[in-house]
């Protein structure tokens, strides 16, 4: 049975994108190698460095259009960073953002899957948290699944340990790995309609 073609984006700042893994792998393309290939998914990373949601919201659209298909799925994987946070965004800015994001994305049919802001450095852990909470919030009134890493992660001896080595407070391949694996295990597979590999 041939599978319906479908178009994936994963947008967001630079962990989206792997910054940092030796391997450049990421996040994201762990988490695609461990997605079965029959699905025929075309994915891409659509990163920008240090960006808040709301420029987030500013430019997803226009970027993610480019590669709809039309005659299948599309879907959009948002990958929160701290940036709001190291810049002092509100939470109800931030909030108002991401809401606006997945609202849109709803109104053109994308099924959307949200990725938390993990604890990193630079970022005030307990607006982090704060961050974390609100989107999660606005994920769980609409239905979408949303993926925390903060709480997982705040305490977790191998991911502090990848993000103070790394030297830019960022996670290396340990830690991107940490991440892969909360992607996966929190709803990943549910997501695309398929059965966990065993």
């Amino acid at each position: 049975m041939a599978m319906e073609e479908t178009s994936l984006c994963f947008i967001g700042d630079e962990l989206v994108s792997g910054y940092g893994d030796a391997r450049a792998l990421g996040w994201t393309g762990r988490v695609m190698a461990r997605t079965p290939r029959e699905l025929g998914i075309m994915w891409n990373t659509l990163a920008v460095p240090g960006e808040t949601t709301a420029r987030l919201a500013e430019r997803w659209q226009g970027e993610v259009a480019r590669r709809t298909t039309h005659a299948g799925v599309n879907r959009l994987v948002i990958g929160l960073g701290v940036a709001d946070v190291i810049a002092g965004v509100s939470h109800a800015r931030s909030r108002l953002a991401i809401a606006n994001v997945l609202d849109a994305a709803t109104s053109e049919h994308r099924s959307c899957f949200v990725v938390g802001p993990p604890p990193l450095p630079a970022a005030d852990p307990d607006g982090t948290a704060a961050l974390s909470r609100a989107v999660g919030e606005v994920c769980q009134r609409r239905g979408i699944p949303y993926v925390e890493t903060f709480e997982p992660l705040r305490n977790h001896d191998q991911w502090l340990t990848d993000v103070i080595s790394d030297g830019g407070g960022h996670p290396a391949q340990a830690g991107y790995g940490l991440l892969a694996w909360l992607v996966l295990h929190r709803g990943w597979y549910e997501w695309l309609g398929v059965p966990a590999p065993r």
